[in-house]
């Protein structure tokens, strides 16, 4: 039978927009390389155009010279629909990469949403809240435990905090008083005047001039330190 009506041939795949997009790119890559020519070509008899005199010579040049530019406005219109066969694929290109984009979002959001489904299901806010409750009643328990140890057992309950305001005042103002006083203590300041001499009461030694004074008196001669003069011998015998 495959003798007779022979095997069925495999369907190639459909081209795709990159395919298609390639196909049409390469096919305006060969027109421009052809409009390449034909300017360098319509350049050729632009020059041999300015050398000949007018005349059937000029004529002929003329004549080749508009063949070459009407293929030239061919292969252009030629390349200007490909460009936009380009353009046209490249938007379908662009519009079926969104629609994809599209659907894979989709299909993570439903993915995502499943999940969040099944996880709330073993989340409950009535459990939430019996914790936040139980949690806050052990804070105020531990609170109160660290209050309980931190209290002292040398300190009174009786105390007057007023007689404590006072005593601090009077500790500042000494404070104040001792820094006034170059920041001596005042166990550390000199009497003012020492108590023991006050009892002896004695008498202030004399100065050099009521010694000299007291000299004078005595009828005795001072030397330039305010001594008695020693008597000077005589030479006479």
């Amino acid at each position: 039978m495959k003798r007779v009506f022979g095997v069925k041939k495999d369907k190639e795949p459909p081209p795709s927009l990159n395919d298609a997009s390639d196909r049409i790119n390469k096919r305006g890559e060969s027109v421009d390389e052809k409009i390449k020519r034909l300017d360098a070509e319509l350049a050729r008899y632009k020059e041999q155009i300015k050398k000949t005199r007018p005349g059937p010579a000029q004529e002929a040049v003329k004549s080749r010279a508009m063949r070459v530019l009407k293929q030239k406005r061919m292969y252009e219109g030629q390349r200007d629909m490909l460009y936009n066969q380009t353009f046209n694929l490249d938007q379908v290109a662009f519009a079926s990469e969104g629609i994809k984009d599209a659907q894979q979002t989709m299909t993570a959001l439903k993915s995502a949403n499943k999940e969040l489904k099944g996880m709330m299901k073993s989340v409950k806010i009535q459990d939430i809240d019996n914790l936040q409750d139980e949690m806050m009643d052990l804070m105020d328990v531990s609170n109160e435990i660290q209050e309980s140890l931190g209290r002292s057992y040398s300190v009174p309950d009786d105390i007057d905090e007023e007689e404590l305001m006072g005593e601090l005042d009077y500790l500042e103002a000494d404070m104040g008083l001792e820094t006034e006083s170059d920041s001596v203590p005042s166990y550390l300041q000199p009497d003012k005047e020492s108590d023991y001499d006050a009892e002896l009461n004695l008498p202030s030694a004399p100065t050099g001039q009521t010694a000299m004074h007291a000299g004078r008196a005595n009828g005795q001669e001072e030397d330039e330190l305010g001594l008695p003069a020693v008597p000077r011998a005589s030479l006479r015998g």
